[in-house]
């Protein structure tokens, strides 16, 4: 069966990175705009535990080397993908991907609810207390690109990996265990750390489905997708 232009484009590395680039821009700006003169301040968990390593070993300079790794690696991936399919950028793919992840994010919204109310038969999610709309925002902006970072791009390669090379499954096993693992443990992350929620069966279970929805979305709609529909989601929970 043929598969569409944009099912394919939009999975591939140089689309789904720079459809993702403004997100991670407009996250860093904000970021530095709300930190406080001695430039600590409130950031996405995700985001804090990718750049710890090489802050504690560098401090300034490891989060420089940090940054200059990532954009190291995205050009790779894009450099990768364009010399494998030559040709300019269809720029009407990008509208399409946001129109895509806006419908995502909406839906998985209603879906969310839904089921977390057919399994425990209440809704106990709350947002943080103390915490302005502006920071909120940015902590939103940094789920998309941060947690989809470490939970999708690298536990679920890895997990994936791990199954196929380690237990010898096949692909579609290998892709099972890494999505249900990957959302146990995105679940879990939410209540570690002096900002962490108090562990609550209702919100772990939401997350978890909520992990289960991302990993799958990942799978199927690459990341660029993955992390827009991740940010807008948070973005509509917070103005909901």
């Amino acid at each position: 069966m043929a598969t569409s232009p944009y099912l394919t484009d939009s999975r591939s590395p140089r689309y789904a990175i720079l459809f993702a680039t403004p997100l991670l821009l407009a996250y860093e700006a904000l970021a530095w705009a709300l930190s406080r003169p001695d430039t600590s301040g409130i950031r996405n968990g995700a985001d804090v535990m990718l750049k710890s390593l090489f802050v504690r070993i560098g401090g300034h300079t490891g989060l420089l080397v940090f940054e200059l790794l990532l954009l190291l690696v995205a050009a790779v991936l894009v450099g990768r993908d364009w010399r494998a399919h030559p040709g300019p950028l269809r720029w009407r793919v990008f509208p399409l991907m946001l129109v895509e992840s806006v419908l995502f994010a909406v839906m998985i919204g209603v879906v969310l609810r839904y089921a977390t109310a057919a399994v425990l038969h209440f809704f106990a999610l709350t947002r943080p207390d103390g915490i302005g709309l502006s920071t909120q925002l940015m902590v939103s902006l940094g789920a998309g690109i941060y947690e989809e970072l470490l939970f999708r791009v690298i536990l679920v390669g890895l997990l994936t990996l791990l199954a196929t090379r380690a237990f010898g499954w096949q692909a579609r096993g290998a892709g099972l265990f890494a999505v249900l693992l990957s959302a146990l443990i995105f679940s879990a992350f939410h209540y570690i750390g002096a900002l962490g929620d108090t562990l609550q069966w209702s919100s772990f279970v939401f997350r978890f489905f909520a992990g289960l929805v991302f990993s799958t979305l990942y799978v199927l709609r690459g990341f660029g997708i993955t992390a827009w529909t991740h940010a807008l989601y948070d973005v509509l929970v917070i103005v909901g």
